[in-house]
């Protein structure tokens, strides 16, 4: 949460009290003390509670009229972080039982009962004393759900960078074993980022000891079956995953979404794009592949020597799929790139001004136009280190393998920089133009001798 949206959340909550004339609380990221901080405390007392609660001096509204008003009560504002509510099934009935479970875990914790006599304990001012659950940002309780017949530990993660969803898993798993519970499954409510899905799969794939440079869909279907998200009812990606519902709602058409078949007869076709950038982009996602591919299948080859090695070739699967998973996107990034010189030139140009608008924004695309090769080769150049370290070291089966990466990386660098190159020519600010042209050769010649080197260790083993 940034310092200008805890501002702006700010200013809206000071407009709510000044302007509309509610009684205003803000909470979380933007509470103005910090004892408002935790919305359950800001909550306590319920609508029930407001007038008393208005009538004590440490909770003056923050914005906004101190008389209770029956009819708006009190408004909570607040600015945090992405919550993802999420529940846990436990093999039980009892809501007592869920609920003991999360009293471990949550961050409020229990509260501290006399070893003999089991009474809440209490401070010199009467308040509870509390010992912390094991886990910050966490809130929960117990609840038995008539719909399943089960009893669940149902819980807020407020801030997933702090306690992510697999974390808050293996401690109530862990917690519930201890307590003769088992943990069967858990349900999403709501949505959550993708980042929080790949984060869990990731975990799971190094407790089984795999590599974590695989697919997306691969990684997030380790996570669904690890963390049961399955067992109430089926788990729909294109659903409960933030980025995949939004993305539902674009229907533009993609190359990447292309077959085989269908992308090289569009690059075929009489359309102008895709052009030799696309193909160039794709060419070196598929070198990058490669280079991934070999570093998965040494990650997974039998034998002591290789799989004391697995996390180290499951760190070079991660660098070639931060390699080609950027590629992919290249690839329609570079058609989309030819379309904005295009629209640029479609502009009207009748009067001066209109014309001055017009070469400006031809100028900008064709810029646009430029770095997105240039891209390609930075990314392209950067996979060769997978294949090189696969062809060195790597399973010795997929040793031509590695070569082939190497040869399409080296392709992907010299056809995007002919793409640089011919861009460039209608660059006006040459000295712009000269200076990526230098850059650009440098990656060329680099890819160059890249790819020797790896052919000659490919040469030598074959």
């Amino acid at each position: 949460m940034s310092i200008a949206s805890r501002r702006r959340c700010e200013e809206r909550a000071r407009r709510l009290g000044e302007e509309v004339g509610l009684t205003v609380y803000c909470y979380e990221n933007a509470a103005l003390t910090e004892q408002r901080r935790n919305l359950a405390v800001v909550r306590a007392g319920e609508y029930e509670g407001l007038a008393a609660k208005l009538d004590e001096p440490q909770w003056k509204p923050d914005f906004g009229p101190t008389e209770f008003n029956p009819k708006s009560g009190a408004t909570a504002v607040g600015a945090r972080d992405f919550l993802v509510a999420y529940n846990i099934n436990l093999n039980t009935t009892s809501k007592d039982r869920a609920h003991d479970v999360i009293l471990d875990i949550r961050e409020q914790g229990r509260a501290k009962r006399d070893l003999v006599t089991g009474k809440i304990m209490r401070d010199e001012s009467g308040q509870r004393i509390m010992v912390p659950g094991a886990l910050e940002c966490v809130k929960g309780i117990g609840w038995y759900i008539e719909e399943y017949g089960i009893a669940q530990i149902s819980m807020n993660l407020t801030n997933i960078a702090v306690t992510p969803v697999h974390v808050a898993f293996e401690a109530c798993r862990q917690n519930a074993a201890t307590k003769g519970l088992r943990v069967t499954g858990s349900e999403l409510v709501g949505l959550i980022p993708l980042k929080a899905m790949l984060d869990a799969g990731g975990y799971f794939l190094e407790q089984q000891r795999r590599s974590t440079g695989i697919a997306e869909s691969e990684i997030i279907k380790i996570a669904v079956k690890s963390l049961g998200l399955d067992e109430l009812y089926p788990f729909k990606s294109a659903e409960k995953i933030i980025e995949y519902a939004m993305a539902a709602d674009d229907t533009t058409p993609r190359l990447v979404d292309l077959t085989v078949r269908g992308f090289v007869e569009e690059t075929a076709s009489e359309s102008a794009a895709p052009g030799g950038g696309s193909v160039a982009a794709a060419a070196g996602a598929m070198g990058a592949a490669l280079g991934t591919m070999v570093a998965n299948l040494s990650a997974a080859k039998k034998g002591r020597q290789w799989q004391d090695r697995w996390e180290e070739f499951s760190d070079w699967a991660d660098r070639g799929k931060t390699a080609h998973d950027e590629l992919v996107r290249l690839i329609d990034e570079d058609t989309d790139a030819f379309n904005r010189i295009m629209a640029a030139f479609a502009l009207p140009k009748k009067t001066d001004p209109e014309e001055a608008a017009r070469n400006q924004a031809i100028q900008e695309a064709t810029k646009g136009a430029i770095m997105v090769p240039f891209r390609v080769m930075e990314v392209a150049l950067e996979s060769m280190q997978v294949a090189k370290a696969m062809a060195d070291m790597g399973n010795p089966a997929s040793v031509s393998d590695a070569g082939v990466a190497a040869l399409a990386a080296r392709t992907a660098v010299l056809g995007a920089y002919l793409n640089v190159r011919i861009n460039s020519a209608d660059v006006e600010d040459k000295q712009w133009a000269e200076d990526i042209l230098a850059r650009g050769r440098q990656i060329e010649e680099k890819a160059i001798a890249e790819e020797q080197e790896v052919l000659d260790i490919v040469n030598s083993k074959l």
